[in-house]
């Protein structure tokens, strides 16, 4: 009577969570069997909704991402390509990045712009985005100064001018020269109201901007794996 109690029960708990639960009356071991079946479904439920949990906080760190970049973009008064031209006035050379982003972690906001001057060194230069002021520079060790000064030979675009090329696509908030690979170019991020984000490429010796897709491909890629 005992034993009929038992399955009665494991039955019930296993029909409400979704399951099925399968029970023989026959000897005492068969009560253990039911009872690990029904902790077994309860540990898979477990499992998922950790999975879950994971995946949302994901999402999450990803909104909070570009909820960062998108007021960072918004609280730029100076643009990408006038933080260009404050940095080589004060850092004689070729720009071959500008980027809006914190200080040093910090909540401040700024432009770092890279420069390679001409004796093949290369500075780092702070800018004020809210009046194109300079902070302050220091000098940086890069090792990939023959590839620059390959990518660029020829090239008739600048840094300023690619920012500039990009800023008809939105608020510019990084140009960086893409060195690697058969086509180089200049690379742009780009942010319209509302946080969107895109990426573009600039053609070196003609400035034509076209959308960047190669993120596109590797998040594709990423999902076949």
């Amino acid at each position: 009577m005992k034993r009929n109690i038992v399955i009665a029960a494991v039955t019930a708990a296993a029909l409400i969570g979704g399951g099925t639960a399968t029970a023989l009356a026959t000897t005492g071991d068969d009560q253990g069997s039911a009872r690990q079946a029904a902790n077994t479904r309860l540990s898979d439920d477990d499992g998922r909704d950790d999975q879950d949990g994971a995946d949302a906080q994901d999402d999450r760190d990803d909104d909070n991402g570009r909820d960062d970049d998108a007021a960072r973009a918004a609280s730029a008064h100076v643009t990408a390509s006038e933080a260009i031209a404050s940095a080589l006035k004060h850092t004689p050379g070729t720009a071959v990045s500008a980027e809006l982003d914190d200080e040093d972690d910090s909540a401040k906001v700024i432009w770092k712009v890279d420069v390679l001057s001409g004796d093949n060194g290369w500075h780092s230069v702070r800018i004020d985005p809210s009046n194109g002021k300079v902070l302050g520079s220091h000098a940086d060790d890069e090792d990939d100064t023959a590839q620059v000064r390959a990518a660029l030979k020829g090239s008739s675009v600048t840094a300023e001018e690619a920012a500039k090329a990009a800023a008809g696509k939105g608020t510019v908030t990084s140009v960086d020269l893409d060195e690697d690979g058969k086509n180089k170019s200049w690379e742009a991020e780009t942010h319209k109201s509302g946080g969107a984000e895109q990426d573009w490429k600039i053609d070196l010796g003609t400035g034509k901007v076209t959308a960047d897709h190669s993120d596109d491909q590797d998040d594709d890629s990423d999902d076949q794996d």
